[in-house]
Protein backbone atom coordinates (compact mmCIF):
# COMPACT_ATOMS: atom_id res chain seq x y z
CA UNK A 1 0.00 0.00 0.00
CA UNK A 2 1.37 3.53 -1.15
CA UNK A 3 2.10 5.98 1.73
CA UNK A 4 -0.87 8.22 -0.08
CA UNK A 5 -3.20 4.87 -0.02
CA UNK A 6 -2.29 4.62 3.68
CA UNK A 7 -3.71 7.98 4.66
CA UNK A 8 -6.46 8.12 2.30
CA UNK A 9 -7.55 4.39 3.76
CA UNK A 10 -7.68 6.28 7.41
CA UNK A 11 -9.77 9.42 6.49
CA UNK A 12 -12.32 7.20 4.38
CA UNK A 13 -13.03 6.04 8.20
CA UNK A 14 -13.60 9.30 9.11
CA UNK A 15 -17.39 9.50 9.92
CA UNK A 16 -20.10 11.90 8.88
CA UNK A 17 -19.84 14.84 11.27
CA UNK A 18 -16.27 13.92 13.01
CA UNK A 19 -13.01 15.31 11.84
CA UNK A 20 -9.68 14.64 13.07
CA UNK A 21 -6.26 16.23 12.54
CA UNK A 22 -3.36 15.87 10.09
CA UNK A 23 -1.09 14.71 12.65
CA UNK A 24 -3.81 12.37 14.56
CA UNK A 25 -4.17 10.91 10.45
CA UNK A 26 -0.48 10.33 10.07
CA UNK A 27 -0.38 8.57 13.55
CA UNK A 28 -3.08 6.19 12.26
CA UNK A 29 -2.00 5.89 8.91
CA UNK A 30 1.77 4.22 10.90
CA UNK A 31 3.55 7.89 9.95
CA UNK A 32 4.21 9.76 13.41
CA UNK A 33 5.10 13.39 13.02
CA UNK A 34 4.39 13.80 9.00
CA UNK A 35 0.87 15.41 9.51
CA UNK A 36 2.61 18.13 6.67
CA UNK A 37 2.47 14.66 4.15
CA UNK A 38 -1.04 14.21 4.96
CA UNK A 39 -1.51 17.95 3.96
CA UNK A 40 -0.07 17.28 0.63
CA UNK A 41 -1.52 14.01 0.31
CA UNK A 42 -5.41 15.38 1.02
CA UNK A 43 -4.27 18.56 -1.30
CA UNK A 44 -4.30 16.07 -4.48
CA UNK A 45 -7.76 14.61 -3.82
CA UNK A 46 -10.56 15.39 -6.18
CA UNK A 47 -12.79 17.63 -4.54
CA UNK A 48 -15.85 16.94 -6.31
CA UNK A 49 -15.54 12.89 -7.60
CA UNK A 50 -13.47 11.25 -4.44
CA UNK A 51 -14.50 8.96 -2.22
CA UNK A 52 -12.07 10.49 0.59
CA UNK A 53 -13.90 12.45 3.10
CA UNK A 54 -11.04 15.15 3.04
CA UNK A 55 -12.69 17.90 4.53
CA UNK A 56 -12.85 16.18 7.71
CA UNK A 57 -9.49 17.10 8.40
CA UNK A 58 -8.41 19.88 10.16
CA UNK A 59 -5.43 21.35 12.07
CA UNK A 60 -4.84 20.66 15.53
CA UNK A 61 -6.09 23.93 16.49
CA UNK A 62 -9.28 22.59 15.14
CA UNK A 63 -8.91 25.13 12.25
CA UNK A 64 -9.29 24.68 8.46
CA UNK A 65 -5.70 25.20 7.12
CA UNK A 66 -5.76 28.23 4.74
CA UNK A 67 -4.13 28.32 1.83
CA UNK A 68 -4.14 30.43 -1.02
CA UNK A 69 -3.05 27.35 -3.24
CA UNK A 70 -6.60 25.67 -2.75
CA UNK A 71 -8.67 27.81 -5.20
CA UNK A 72 -11.20 28.38 -2.63
CA UNK A 73 -11.53 24.94 -1.33
CA UNK A 74 -11.49 26.37 1.98
CA UNK A 75 -14.45 28.04 1.95
CA UNK A 76 -15.66 24.66 0.81
CA UNK A 77 -14.43 22.74 3.45
CA UNK A 78 -16.27 24.76 5.95
CA UNK A 79 -19.06 24.64 4.19
CA UNK A 80 -19.20 20.68 3.93
CA UNK A 81 -18.30 20.26 7.65
CA UNK A 82 -21.43 22.58 8.12
CA UNK A 83 -23.60 21.00 6.41
CA UNK A 84 -22.94 17.94 8.18
CA UNK A 85 -23.33 19.53 11.59
CA UNK A 86 -20.04 20.74 12.49
CA UNK A 87 -20.63 23.80 13.99
CA UNK A 88 -17.39 26.41 14.22
CA UNK A 89 -17.08 29.42 17.34
CA UNK A 90 -17.16 33.10 15.75
CA UNK A 91 -13.36 32.44 15.32
CA UNK A 92 -14.12 30.13 12.86
CA UNK A 93 -12.69 27.26 15.16
CA UNK A 94 -14.12 23.67 15.40
CA UNK A 95 -14.78 22.35 19.35
CA UNK A 96 -12.18 18.93 18.91
CA UNK A 97 -13.37 18.01 22.18
CA UNK A 98 -17.13 17.58 20.88
CA UNK A 99 -16.15 16.61 16.87
CA UNK A 100 -12.50 14.73 16.84
CA UNK A 101 -12.77 11.57 15.94
CA UNK A 102 -11.09 8.41 17.88
CA UNK A 103 -11.28 4.98 15.80
CA UNK A 104 -12.80 2.10 17.46
CA UNK A 105 -11.25 -1.34 18.47
CA UNK A 106 -13.17 -2.99 16.72
CA UNK A 107 -12.21 -0.73 13.57
CA UNK A 108 -9.31 -1.78 10.71
CA UNK A 109 -7.18 1.16 13.34
CA UNK A 110 -6.56 0.62 16.31
CA UNK A 111 -5.69 2.52 19.71
CA UNK A 112 -2.12 1.81 21.34
CA UNK A 113 0.01 3.85 23.45
CA UNK A 114 3.41 4.78 21.24
CA UNK A 115 6.52 6.80 21.76
CA UNK A 116 5.66 8.76 18.70
CA UNK A 117 2.46 9.82 20.00
CA UNK A 118 2.01 10.06 24.17
CA UNK A 119 -1.53 10.28 24.50
CA UNK A 120 -3.51 8.35 21.58
CA UNK A 121 -0.67 7.13 19.56
CA UNK A 122 -2.59 5.07 17.01
CA UNK A 123 -1.70 2.55 14.30
CA UNK A 124 -3.12 0.10 11.56
CA UNK A 125 -3.89 -3.33 12.52
CA UNK A 126 -0.77 -6.03 12.19
CA UNK A 127 -2.47 -7.22 9.00
CA UNK A 128 -2.82 -4.00 7.48
CA UNK A 129 0.65 -2.89 8.55
CA UNK A 130 2.42 -6.17 6.55
CA UNK A 131 0.10 -4.75 3.36
CA UNK A 132 2.40 -1.19 3.79
CA UNK A 133 5.82 -3.13 3.41
CA UNK A 134 5.09 -4.63 -0.19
Amino acid sequence: MSTYEAIYTVVRQIPFGKVATYGQVADLANLPRRARLVGYALYRVDTIGSDVPWHRVINAKGEISQSPFRQGSDDLQQSLLEQEGVVFNASGKISLRDYQWYPDTNSDVKKTRTRAHPGWGLELEESEQGDQQT
